[in-house]
């Protein structure tokens, strides 16, 4: 995969898809976070739901980068510019400012080494916005405390030994990691499990009742 073949080509309007809303509670806010007209780059794009929706309401000129032949076969048969590749060695091939805006949205956590992809996001990109599954959410800590087992609720539905994460971290660790590799986090917003979207300060309150977290990010002055 190059870099080349991904920015400055038009595609094709994509095919009707579903609502967000009813596929993720985090992708309509990662959305409504996304400027209209803009360049964007959904990395981890899945089978293009996110991609559709930015095409159809905002008019994006949106690309994607997916994993999984399945995934990728999906986004095709929709009318997405989307080509196969793996966060993890693949962003260093795109070029700085190439851009807009770059998503990584519920993929964090299954990347190895979320430091370089971090710094890729905000290389390539002019912003990046980040969605996750917070691993501090309260309903997780009692799952633990109170069973002694590996939590199984609607943000982390796959049980620990069928789960593709690799890499789960709480609001704070996430606030921790960017300070330590220098990027800014301009908004934070938390999704709790009733659907309901929230501005909040990434602090200890936000760490128990998000059951998602979402992060806008630049790189730091």
């Amino acid at each position: 995969m190059t870099a080349a073949a991904v920015p400055g080509v038009d595609a094709p309007a994509p095919a009707a898809g579903r609502r967000l809303a009813s596929i993720r509670p985090d992708l309509l806010p990662v959305a409504a976070m996304v400027p209209a007209g803009s360049r964007v780059l959904d990395v981890g794009c899945d089978r293009g739901d996110l991609l559709d929706h930015l095409w159809r309401e905002k008019r994006v000129d949106g690309r994607g980068i997916e994993i999984s032949h399945e995934g990728v076969r999906a986004c095709i048969a929709r009318g997405l510019s989307v080509i196969q590749g793996d966060a993890d060695t693949d962003l260093a091939d795109f070029p700085s400012d190439a851009f807009d805006c770059v998503i990584l949205s519920q993929t964090l956590q299954t990347v190895t080494a979320p430091r370089p992809v971090l710094r890729h996001l905000v290389r390539i990109g002019r912003t990046a916005i980040v969605s996750f599954p917070n691993f501090g959410y309260w309903r997780v800590r009692a799952a633990l405390a109170l069973k002694g087992r590996m939590p199984v609720t609607s943000g982390l539905p796959a049980t620990w030994y069928d789960t593709p994460n690799i890499h789960l971290c709480t609001i704070r660790d996430f606030v921790a990691l960017a300070a330590e590799v220098g990027i800014s986090i301009d908004r934070s917003l938390i999704v709790r499990r009733s659907g309901r979207v929230a501005e909040r300060p990434p602090g200890a309150w936000a760490n128990l009742v998000g059951e998602y977290a979402i992060f806008r990010l630049s790189r730091a002055a």
